[in-house]
């Protein structure tokens, strides 16, 4: 009733696209400032709608892409180019704005969707439930979609002891680092998409 090999390989690949231990330093710097409870009450808001996306895509993602005549590349660019807009305004410090920040809730936008259910895991999981074979396949893919989600949960919530420790210098520091790596993640994604059209044409 499991087949382990499937849910291995979905789980590995889930895990390098969404990255636990790099999405830390972008969580902190998106939610810093907001009160403990606020911040634990945001990495669950943003675990569930990143497994809403996956889900959803997971079931009809095929379907949806083809009714809207998105290409994969596109979605990916597309993506790409909003986490780039996130990374500007971390590295350029407007998060740091109050009246930007306090009333946002971010784990919809960016945390949940694109930088967790971004187009990379998005189009994993359509892969992978279009190649499952049998029940087995499906309930091992689906395994390993939530065993994902649960190790993004647990890293988020526990990643708010960093802010105790690091104080607010550390926090602007941290931000700073966030908004670079976002920024090369979504250059990537770009990258990756104009690629992909290339080879398409």
């Amino acid at each position: 009733m499991f087949d382990i090999a499937v849910f291995g390989s979905l789980f590995l690949t889930l895990f390098v696209i969404m990255d636990p231990p790099g999405i830390t330093p972008i969580f902190l710097a998106l939610t810093s400032g907001r009160p403990a409870k606020v911040q634990r009450r945001m990495a669950w808001q943003a675990v569930c709608v990143a497994f809403g996306v996956i889900a959803v895509f997971g079931i009809c993602g095929q379907q949806i892409l083809d009714y809207l005549h998105v290409s994969v590349p596109a979605l990916m660019i597309a993506g790409g180019l909003l986490l780039l807009l996130i990374a500007l305004d971390l590295l350029t410090g407007k998060t740091d704005e109050p009246k930007q920040t306090k009333d946002v809730n971010v784990a919809l936008v960016p945390l949940g969707m694109p930088l967790l259910a971004g187009p990379g895991a998005i189009v994993s999981v359509i892969l992978a439930v279009q190649k499952a074979d049998g029940f087995t396949g499906q309930v091992s893919v689906w395994c390993a979609i939530i065993a994902m989600h649960v190790v993004l949960w647990l890293t988020m919530r526990y990643s708010l002891v960093i802010i105790r420790i690091i104080k607010d210098g550390g926090v602007v520091l941290v931000t700073r680092l966030a908004g670079m790596m976002l920024s090369a993640i979504a250059v990537q994604q770009i990258i990756n998409g104009v690629l992909q059209v290339i080879r398409g044409a």
